[in-house]
């Protein structure tokens, strides 16, 4: 995960930041000092509703029926809370937050705050994700910041896809395409079920964790971005490892992951709440 370890301290000095971000600086970070840049990219694609935690990146986003005066939403990963990485089989429900987030405008400029009232999910089981609701409606951002939240893809993503991670912590983004899926992906004392792997041009670094993964043609988020193999060690922090039907393990030093959020959607009911029994809900319970 790109989670806060050795070098925190200097990476709260060097950013002026009030927690360290997600990782510590490597060399994957002089690597990427410079987001990686696509000849054309739609317009669609910006900071836009992107959100800056204190040690991750995260947007604001809704459902295909989230209504203008529900509750807003904010995506990131379960290993980005405030409360510290979930244990395996842990999972955080409707726990009162009053975290805040720096939103960000098109340009990747913050222009206001927004607060949470709670952690209405979170959980490093079988995924790596964190939903937070606001105190805000989705019409009193767009009112004050003419903003508008992302929407969350209902369908699984197609390999091939072209993908733009796009970090509100860095105020960076990553350009490339879906590479594939990895039936589990283990990292440390964690599994992650069906995850996003990109090819090699999405050189993500420490603080782009939680950021939304955008399809580029419809401008919906389809992951959360949340880890990578830093050293090509199998398995270990910071290291996932990739394991098929048959158990067998590939190591991808390098290579990056996200996990899918189109399941996420079943979840959430009526005035945009946390319903875990909803018909399609899938997601890990208490």
């Amino acid at each position: 995960m790109k989670k806060p370890l050795v070098g925190a301290l200097f990476a709260v000095l060097l950013l002026g930041a009030g927690v360290a971000p997600a990782t510590a600086a490597t060399g994957h970070e002089a690597a990427a000092s410079v987001a990686v840049k696509e000849k054309v990219r739609p317009k669609a694609v910006n900071f836009a509703g992107t959100v800056a935690l204190s040690n991750c990146s995260g947007s604001v986003v809704r459902t295909p029926d989230s209504q203008p005066g529900d509750p807003a939403l904010v995506l990131s990963n379960g290993h980005c809370m405030e409360t510290g990485f979930p244990g395996p089989g842990e999972v955080v429900f409707d726990q009162p937050s009053t975290r805040s987030f720096t939103l960000l405008n098109a340009s990747g400029s913050g222009v206001g705050t927004l607060r949470a009232s709670k952690i209405a999910y979170g959980t490093m089981t079988d995924t790596d994700i964190s939903v937070y609701q606001l105190t805000s409606t989705y019409a009193q951002i767009e009112s004050k910041y003419g903003i508008k939240a992302l929407e969350l893809n209902t369908a699984h993503p197609v390999q091939g896809t072209a993908i733009t991670v796009v970090s509100g912590y860095w105020k960076r983004t990553y350009a490339c395409s879906v590479d594939g899926f990895v039936y589990r992906l283990k990292e440390g004392e964690w599994t992650w079920k069906d995850s996003v792997r990109y090819t090699s041009a999405c050189q993500t670094i420490g603080g782009t964790s939680g950021s939304p993964v955008i399809d580029n043609a419809t401008g919906k988020v389809v992951a959360v971005n949340n880890t990578g193999n830093e050293d090509g060690q199998q398995c270990t922090d910071n290291n996932p490892c990739e394991v098929d039907e048959n158990g067998n393990v590939t190591v991808r030093e390098g290579i990056n992951y996200a996990q899918e959020t189109y399941g996420i959607v079943p979840c959430i009911g009526a005035g945009n709440t946390f319903d875990l029994d909803r018909a399609g809900c899938a997601l890990p319970k208490p």
